[in-house]
């Protein structure tokens, strides 16, 4: 026995120097495959191009055969034409619900209050269910930031409240969350609502990459760059050492490939 144990501790000092040293393939420490090429496909499903092993689609979409697909829900904002209850839509100075400034077809959840918050979860769990029912195999919740347009009706710990019950519903169902956007949580979004991973926008052009990934580190954190707002050229972004590990450039409106206004490049 002491011989075996001798041998087991040879085995596991000559393994754990092999990682010190950096021997060895690297290994992701979270959902995303190692070395993902993303494809942000939110204005409708289409092969992806060659290379991608990432695919984000919409929760009334299907999956990427055979890719890592992840499921991406509304979940602080209305969908355009969603039939929500008046009751929990946060209310205006006109006491009509409150619109996305930049979308004015999307409405801002309630969330301001433990009830209301379970409300909108109640409402929200269908479509976390289809994500996970046609295979999704992470989600990724949008307007996490919505506080910020709600003129001081919702505050940051409001968002983060309900992002953690986003999130662990998500992962009742299999389903790793991915934090949007939002730089400006710095941690908390990790480390209080328990995302995993992270999708960002625009990440150059506003210089807050680090923000992500140094939090989640590179490779777990995709990036989408809109070719009609670039700070520089794509390829200067893609030579930015904060850069997400993913980073790719894509149209504003996310027009499927075959589209006139079709924009898809990734970094090298």
């Amino acid at each position: 026995m002491r011989l075996l144990a001798a041998a087991l501790a040879g085995v596991v000092a000559v393994a754990l120097a092999g990682v010190l040293a950096g021997a060895g393939p690297a290994l992701a420490e979270g959902p995303l495959p190692p070395g993902a090429v993303a494809d942000y496909q939110l204005g409708g499903g289409y092969p992806p191009p060659p290379g991608v092993t990432v695919v984000v689609r919409d929760s009334t979409d299907r999956p990427a055969p055979g890719l890592y697909s992840i499921c991406y829900v509304n979940g602080f904002q209305t969908q355009p034409g969603a039939d929500w209850p008046k009751d929990l839509l946060l209310q205006g100075p006109d006491g009509a619900p409150l619109a996305d400034p930049g979308w004015p077809d999307e409405f801002l959840l309630d969330i301001a209050t433990p009830e209301a918050r379970a409300a909108n979860m109640d409402l929200l769990r269908p479509t976390l269910q289809a994500c996970a029912a046609r295979g999704f195999d992470a989600v990724e919740f949008d307007n996490l930031d919505s506080f910020t347009r709600s003129g001081g009706r919702l505050t940051e710990a409001d968002a983060l409240a309900f992002a953690a019950l986003l999130v662990a519903e998500a992962e009742k169902l299999g389903l790793p969350a991915g934090q949007k956007n939002t730089a400006e949580l710095g941690r908390r979004g990790h480390e209080v609502a328990g995302f995993a991973f992270a999708v960002t926008e625009s990440c150059h052009r506003w210089a807050e990459c680090a923000a992500f990934t140094g939090v989640y580190g590179a490779d777990q954190v995709l990036g989408i760059e809109y070719a009609d707002d670039l700070r520089g050229t794509f390829a200067e972004a893609c030579a930015d050492p904060d850069r997400p590990g993913s980073l790719i450039l894509r149209d504003r409106m996310l027009a499927p490939a075959g589209a006139a206004e079709h924009v898809f490049a990734s970094c090298p």
